[in-house]
């Protein structure tokens, strides 16, 4: 049997199959970000229940939960809204910090969700930032040891270097996968505080799920494009091709 073929019959090459998935995921993040994008516009044009600000509602959420070490500041950007766990700040972007959009009450409250996670010790949270290092570094390794790899057996059957690439590949794709609880959960503390402070209604409400839901979709595409590029060098080493 052709060594290129990932199962015997099936008449399709780790090269095809390559092809295949980079297209298919190619599309499908394109389509998720191009949905997000067109979310976060729709809803920063509609005025929240309440009429609050990103920040008023990020500071609000916050001293609900009792939560007084945590710094809501502006940070340049679109969708560049993060929580920072090392320096307990709370970081909104322009479009979120002054806006009093559904979007803006969204995306703060999601972000305050980090937070929350953070103060209560949220254990894949936690998980995820004890991985940031060792994917760090697995990051700045991984790229050059898959090439090589790749060459390596290519023209010599050697499968150590990229069987190496591989396992730092794992683990990038490890916290991929970490980061999508964290997030979901995120969202489901942002809608649940929104609604019980009565700073939603029906129609707000409903908004609100759907920003934060294409969201989290940009979270479930990276994880499954990780974890398809990783089958992809799991096949080369089964080959040995």
């Amino acid at each position: 049997m052709d060594p290129n073929y990932f199962a015997s019959g099936t008449g399709i090459s780790a090269n095809a199959l390559y092809w295949i998935l980079f297209l298919g995921i190619a599309l499908v993040s394109w389509l998720v970000q191009w949905n997000l994008k067109n979310k976060f516009k729709k809803y920063s044009r509609i005025r929240s229940f309440k009429g609050l600000t990103g920040r008023e509602t990020a500071e609000m959420m916050l001293q609900d939960f009792g939560i007084t070490d945590v710094t809501v500041q502006s940070v340049a950007g679109q969708l560049t809204d993060h929580y920072n766990p090392i320096n307990k700040t709370l970081n909104l972007s322009e479009g979120v910090y002054e806006s009093n959009s559904v979007m803006a009450a969204a995306v703060a409250a999601h972000e305050c969700g980090h937070a929350v996670q953070h103060a209560m010790a949220y254990g894949p949270l936690t998980l995820r930032s004890k991985l940031v290092p060792v994917v760090t570094f697995a990051s700045g390794w991984m790229s050059w040891l898959l090439l090589g790899g790749m060459l390596l057996l290519s023209y010599t059957g050697s499968p150590y270097v990229l069987a190496i690439g591989v396992a730092l590949y794992a683990l990038t794709t490890i916290f991929s996968l970490v980061t999508l609880p964290v997030e979901l959960d995120a969202s489901r503390r942002a809608v649940k505080w929104l609604d019980s402070r009565g700073l939603t209604d029906t129609e707000t409400h409903n908004n609100a799920v759907s920003a934060l839901r294409a969201a989290a979709y940009t979270y479930v595409v990276a994880a499954l494009s990780s974890l398809a590029t990783l089958f992809y060098y799991i096949l080369l080493l089964l080959n040995r091709r």
